[in-house]
């Protein structure tokens, strides 16, 4: 039964699959599919606590939510050990972790897009959710993930961004000083 999955799973990513470099797309698909990289994300809040003192509370609690998210994905990544499909583009990406299942890319997309829905304003939680979309997307089409690693991880973000929100008020009484 998981074969017949995998089979279907692997035809989908193979039609929807944009060759490397030959659309005039193509920069733009990677651009996105490198705007969802934890460093880029966490590097950008770690400023952000510098430079905006009043926005320290959200920058921390951001941080602190894609950290949670990375270690929850990896143990899935370690545990289910899937291969990436084969591909030339994103050599970085494949030789630091060579494992899809679920996607983190997607999966800190959709924690981002979640807590702007449930606790931001209404154009920057469109804006959080089209992005995710895309950054999804873009892991497809170039061949870094299957389908099913970015629904996978789509629903983890989901479901951890709930649970964050959910647990802010209890991480703010218990870790005052960084939240």
């Amino acid at each position: 039964m998981f074969e017949k999955i995998d089979a279907i799973d692997s035809k989908i990513s193979k039609l929807v699959r944009m060759d490397h470099g030959e659309s005039p797309w193509w920069s733009l698909v990677t651009f996105f599919a490198h705007s969802g990289d934890s460093w880029f994300w966490l590097a950008g809040l770690l400023i952000s606590l510098i430079l905006f003192p009043s926005r320290r509370l959200l920058a921390a609690f951001l941080i602190a939510a894609i950290l949670g998210l990375a270690v929850v994905v990896m143990v899935i990544k370690f545990t289910v050990r899937r291969s990436r499909p084969p591909g030339d583009w994103g050599a970085a990406y494949r030789n630091t972790d060579p494992h899809s299942f679920p996607s983190g890319h997607a999966a800190r997309a959709s924690l981002l897009a979640v807590i702007a829905v449930l606790t931001g304003p209404f154009w920057i939680a469109i804006l959080m959710v089209i992005w995710a979309i895309l950054v999804s997307l873009s892991r497809v089409l170039t061949a870094m993930h299957y389908f099913s690693d970015i629904v996978a991880g789509i629903l983890l973000g989901i479901a951890v961004g709930q649970f964050v929100v959910l647990i802010r008020p209890l991480l703010t009484a218990l870790l005052p000083a960084v939240f």
